[in-house]
């Protein structure tokens, strides 16, 4: 086997042993089909990688196409969102198709199955049903209904979507196998009543296709080679073939080729949900401040949080395609995330928990311009001017009275850098009423300034602090955002609801202060705050309010958490 074949990931092995078979590489064809109820979350990306990735490897059209069939959860807003989502992630589609523009084929075809005898209406109530269909340790039973003539099947599905009947009275099911170990091969729903405006196509339709009748048929209607979805549809695959092949026989002349439909894992994430029907019930309820939350999994969330299309795209490829499902630790795509900002990422100061500095023998109207380097990791990044003067803001954590020897931060008789600036010694500080400290005195050696070229300048110190003129600093609120979630699995207890593990600590915000080079940076940008980690500015800046996301830390704090 060539060094090719085994590095193939069995999906594209599927596609290889056809093309080897007969089949035709003109002829491939894939598709992304999202429900629009809903926002992208990080789960839809493995799916997306899937066929839009197979879309580059093979120089094949993959259609973007909206499965539209349930107007009571479906809306615009959905569609634009998923359009804009796959776009920022860097795919590019041939065909933007809608489920609902296949309505009037999918009835006449389901004409077609009643007049073969293969569908019937059933005018049993919900329970009805599902007491005669049997359970998966016994078979079903005919209903009172199934042997109705085609004649009147006709009548009934002609009511039907005329709207003369109310909801729940009637549904058309496909004649499949009242005893098949399969429990979806028991008579299906095909059709069902719903009185309700769809966002495509209005009033026109009130009877609308079920999912299973629908997906495969779409499929088949824009020629998809392979039809590629998630394990849960792996049962669901002998139905897709029945649909497929019932409809294949008549329609063969303008639909020359049927679909084959494979499974593939889904992605699962730790320390988050992916269900649609809970996110929504996050947004609903005010847990979050929308479906763009930067806490959320959605991948509108990921945006504004300040991810890159490149670091969920690297995510992807490096979880791979599998037939077993799992659960990827989050760290794996922080870990991303930081691997492409440390490259990309310009480096800034900005101090979150200010604490004021005095240099006591820094001249007191004196004002100077240090000179940073923008990003060491990139060539060319080039570099900014700083201003420097005898008044700063630090980290307060950055400062001890007294402190052991492994902490390497100021603290009172012992030195450090100030980052690309001079050596400060702690001499003392000023404390408020609950001994609270309000100002940190130091002095400086002037001759330890940073590239100085001087031998003071050279001397090493443990410790380097980053920091902020308090005369240049420009005001902002930094959210600190961390896990939604302080569960490993919020939604696998059976005995709690995962609501009861949302992390309180989930979002802080903060007044910080930051270099002045920041008060240009526009709504996207993503910056490396030296020391304390990524951050990107967020959608609500304004020209009078400079607001910050945290994106992620420079290091993975929740190993330390879990140990």
């Amino acid at each position: 086997m060539s060094e090719e074949k085994k590095s193939l990931n069995f999906i594209e092995q599927i596609i290889e042993d056809d093309l080897a078979n007969g089949a035709k590489r003109e002829n491939l064809r894939f598709r992304f089909p999202p429900e629009p109820n809903g926002y992208l979350h990080i789960g839809h990306t493995k799916a997306i990688g899937i066929s839009f990735g197979l879309g580059e490897k093979y120089n094949a059209p993959v259609n973007l196409r909206f499965d539209d069939t349930n107007p009571a959860k479906e809306e615009q807003e959905y569609v634009d969102a998923i359009k804009k989502d796959v776009t920022w992630l860097g795919y590019e589609w041939e065909n933007e198709c809608y489920s609902s523009d296949y309505f009037q084929q999918l009835y006449d075809w389901a004409i077609q199955l009643i007049k073969d005898g293969k569908a019937y209406v059933d005018s049993q109530s919900s329970e009805d049903m599902a007491k005669q269909k049997g359970t998966p340790t016994t078979t079903g039973v005919a209903g009172p209904y199934r042997d109705r003539s085609v004649d009147e099947n006709i009548d009934l599905f002609t009511k039907m979507k005329n709207g003369e009947f109310e909801e729940g009275s009637h549904v058309l099911r496909a004649k499949i196998d009242m005893s098949s170990p399969n429990m979806l091969l028991r008579d299906p729903l095909m059709y069902r009543i719903l009185k309700k405006s769809h966002h495509r196509t209005g009033n026109d339709w009130v009877i609308y296709p079920m999912y299973d009748w629908t997906h495969g048929e779409s499929d088949y209607i824009e020629q998809i080679s392979h039809s590629l979805c998630s394990l849960e549809f792996k049962p669901h695959r002998d139905l897709y073939n029945w649909f497929r092949d019932n409809v294949y026989t008549y329609s063969k002349e303008n639909y020359p080729l049927p679909p084959k439909q494979r499974e593939f894992s889904r992605l699962n994430l730790s320390y988050t949900i992916m269900s649609k029907r809970k996110l929504l019930k996050l947004v609903e309820e005010g847990v979050v401040s929308g479906w763009d939350d930067p806490r959320m999994p959605t991948i509108s969330g990921l945006r504004r949080r300040g991810y890159t299309p490149a670091a969920i795209r690297n995510f992807i490829e490096t979880v791979g395609v599998s037939k077993r499902e799992n659960i990827i630790d989050v760290a794996l795509l922080e870990f991303k995330i930081r691997e492409d900002l440390n490259k990309n990422a310009n480096r800034v100061m900005g101090v979150l928990d200010p604490v004021k500095l005095v240099i006591t023998n820094y001249p007191e109207d004196k004002e100077e311009i240090l000179i940073a380097e923008n990003n060491p990791e990139l060539e060319d990044s080039g570099s900014r001017e700083v201003p420097f003067s005898g008044e700063l803001y630090i980290e307060r954590e950055d400062f001890r009275e007294e402190a052991n020897k492994k902490y390497f931060r100021l603290k009172l008789g012992k030195e450090v850098r100030l980052k690309n600036g001079y050596i400060i010694k702690g001499e003392s500080c000023l404390k408020d009423e609950e001994g609270n400290i309000t100002e940190i005195h130091c002095t400086y050696d002037p001759l330890s300034k940073s590239g100085s070229g001087t031998e003071e300048s050279k001397r090493k110190v443990k410790g380097t602090l980053h920091w902020v003129s308090i005369k240049h600093a420009v005001e902002a609120e930094v959210r600190v955002y961390d896990r939604l979630f302080s569960d490993e699995a919020p939604d696998s207890h059976k005995d709690k609801d995962y609501m009861e593990f949302l992390n309180p600590d989930s979002l802080k915000t903060l007044k910080a202060f930051v270099e002045p080079s920041l008060s240009k940076a526009k709504i996207g940008e993503r910056f490396q705050f030296q020391r304390l980690g990524y951050f990107n500015v967020d959608d609500d800046t304004s020209s009078d309010k400079l607001i910050f996301n945290k994106i992620v830390g420079l290091r993975d704090t929740w190993a330390k958490k879990s140990k």
